[in-house]
């Protein structure tokens, strides 16, 4: 299994709007917790650890402003000089 980048979830609109609704009225150290126990829960239902380590480097890389590893961008990049 590999990781699907690509929109893949019914109601994306929904799905975000309960999301911001399941933080509303917490502190941040709550918020932050939420997050935690929510990738938690997301990754246990994966169950893969290739996907999710493939996921936990994409979005670092994200963070990063740097191609998602293994991603056609860099796969395609041409090497430094």
């Amino acid at each position: 299994m590999t990781l699907i980048t690509q929109p893949h979830f019914e109601a994306a609109d929904d799905f975000y709007e309960a999301l911001i609704d399941a933080h509303r009225d917490l502190p941040a150290d709550q918020s932050h917790a939420l997050n935690a126990k929510l990738v938690l829960l997301l990754a246990n239902h994966v169950g893969s650890l290739a996907v999710l380590r493939e996921a936990l480097a994409a979005a670092r890389a994200s963070m990063l402003g740097e191609p998602a590893p293994g991603s056609a961008s860099e796969t395609n990049a041409t090497p430094a000089s």
